[in-house]
C-alpha cells in the first residue's frame, strides 16, 4: 500500500506525538511511531507505557489501510529538512519495508509490525468530563507549573491540582516553598471534583495546544483521565493521593503592602541575582519610604549589589529575604503593569499578586522567606 501526505503537516504532528516519548523504555516497541493509516487519516500514536499522545494528519491520497511502526527518531531525521512537499510513503507488509519519495529523493526504512504495541486504558464509561476553553487551560498550567515539586516522596505535589466546584476552577501549584493559586471564575462546570495534572503532562500540553478558541475536554476517573483538542488525544495515569490543602497556608491580612512596576523589579531582580549567594539565592528585600530596596550578596567571593526601586509604600520599614531566583520567576509569569507584594513579617510567607485584578481570572502567588543574616 501507499499513501501521499504534506511533508510538513506529518513532521509537525510527528514532532508534536515526540515529546510523550522516553529515552529509556521498558519496551523497544516504545521507541516507535505507531503509523494507522485508514480512511483517508494518517493517525500517530507514541507512548512512553504511562502516557499516550494520540494525533492525525489527512493523506492526500491513499489505496489501501495500513498498520505499522517506525523508530521515531529514524523517521523524524529522514524529513526534518524536507521543504514543504507532497511525501508519497509505500509500505510493504511481507518484509515491513517504508520507502519514502519526495521531489528531490528517497529513502528506505525498516518498519516493525504494530501488533505488539501496546495500547492505552481507555477511562471509564461514568467518568467525570470537563469542558474547558484551550486557553484557560493554558494560562493555569503557565502559571502553576514552575511551582510543582520533584518530590519522590510527597508525589501529590508533582503536579498541577486542578480543584473543580460549580461556578469555578482553581489551578494550583506548590512545592511547599512557593505556592500559585489560580482562581478562573469563567469555567461554570456544575460539578465538584478535582484531580492532579502530572508534571510531564502538563509540559507536553503546554507545548502542543493552540491558544485558539478552542473547547478541550478532559474525562478523568480516579486512576487514569483523557485529554481531548482538535488535534490531539492523551491518555495518562493520574497522580493518586490527597492534594494539600493550599488554602490553608495563605496569610489572610499582611498588613504591609507595597506596588511597584513589574517589568522594572525583573530587571532589577535579574541583575542582583548575579551578586547572590551560589548555594542559597538568597536577596534581601527591604521596604521603607516609597523605596524597595533589594541586596544581593556573597560573602565567600566578596561580591555585593543594591538595586534600588520606586514602590507606593508609606508603612513601617520592613526588611525579609526571599530566593532571587523564585521571585524573579513570580515577576516574570504575572501579568499586568505592576504587582503588589504584601508581607507580614520575616517568619511568615509574602503574597504577590497583579495590582489591577480580573475578578473572573484572580492570580495570587506565595513565596516562603529566608533567613536573612544581620
Amino acid at each position: 500500500m501507499n499513501f501521499k501526505v504534506s511533508s510538513s503537516a506529518l513532521y509537525s504532528r510527528l514532532i508534536a506525538a515526540s515529546k510523550v516519548l522516553s529515552s529509556k523504555n521498558s519496551m523497544p516497541i516504545l521507541d516507535c511511531f505507531l503509523i494507522d493509516v485508514n480512511d483517508g487519516t494518517i493517525t500517530i500514536t507514541a507512548s512512553d507505557s504511562e502516557k499516550y499522545f494520540i494525533t492525525s494528519v489527512p493523506a492526500i491520497e491513499q489505496t489501501e489501510s495500513a498498520r505499522f511502526c517506525l523508530t521515531a527518531k529514524t523517521i523524524l531525521e529522514s524529513i526534518k529538512e524536507l521543504p514543504e512537499q507532497p511525501l508519497t510513503i509505500d509500505y510493504n507488509p511481507e518484509n515491513h519495508k517504508v520507502e519514502g519519495t519526495h521531489n528531490s529523493g528517497s529513502f528506505s526504512v525498516a518498519a516493525q509490525d504494530a501488533g505488539p504495541y501496546p495500547m492505552p486504558k481507555t477511562v471509564d464509561d461514568e467518568a467525570t468530563e470537563l469542558h474547558l476553553p484551550a486557553i484557560t487551560l493554558l494560562n493555569g498550567i503557565n502559571r502553576c507549573l514552575f511551582a510543582t515539586a520533584n518530590d519522590e516522596i510527597r508525589l501529590v505535589m508533582n503536579g498541577v491540582y486542578l480543584d473543580i466546584h460549580p461556578d469555578d476552577i482553581t489551578f494550583a501549584g506548590t512545592d511547599g516553598r512557593k505556592l500559585v493559586r489560580n482562581i478562573n471564575r469563567s469555567v461554570q462546570s456544575g460539578i465538584t471534583s478535582g484531580f492532579i495534572l502530572p508534571k510531564k503532562v502538563s509540559a507536553i500540553l503546554r507545548a502542543v495546544l493552540n491558544k485558539d478558541d478552542e473547547d478541550i475536554e478532559i474525562r478523568f476517573d480516579g486512576e487514569k483521565a483523557c485529554i481531548k483538542s482538535t488535534d490531539m488525544t492523551m491518555h495518562f495515569r493520574l497522580i493518586e493521593g490527597r492534594y494539600p490543602n493550599y488554602n490553608a497556608v495563605i496569610p489572610q491580612n499582611n498588613p504591609y503592602s507595597a506596588t511597584v512596576d513589574r517589568a522594572a523589579l525583573a530587571s532589577a531582580l535579574k541583575r542582583v541575582s548575579v551578586f547572590c549567594n551560589q548555594s542559597s539565592g538568597l536577596v534581601k528585600v527591604e521596604l521603607s519610604n516609597n523605596t524597595l530596596r533589594l541586596t544581593g550578596q556573597d560573602n565567600a567571593f566578596g561580591t555585593r549589589a543594591e538595586e534600588f526601586l520606586v514602590c507606593e509604600y508609606t508603612n513601617t520599614p520592613i526588611s525579609i529575604g526571599f530566593s532571587c531566583q523564585f521571585l524573579l520567576e513570580i515577576a516574570n509569569i504575572l501579568e499586568g503593569e505592576s504587582v503588589t507584594l504584601e508581607v507580614a513579617d520575616p517568619s511568615r510567607p509574602g503574597v504577590i499578586r497583579p495590582t489591577e485584578e480580573d475578578p473572573n481570572d484572580e492570580l495570587l502567588m506565595l513565596l516562603m522567606p529566608m533567613r536573612v543574616e544581620d
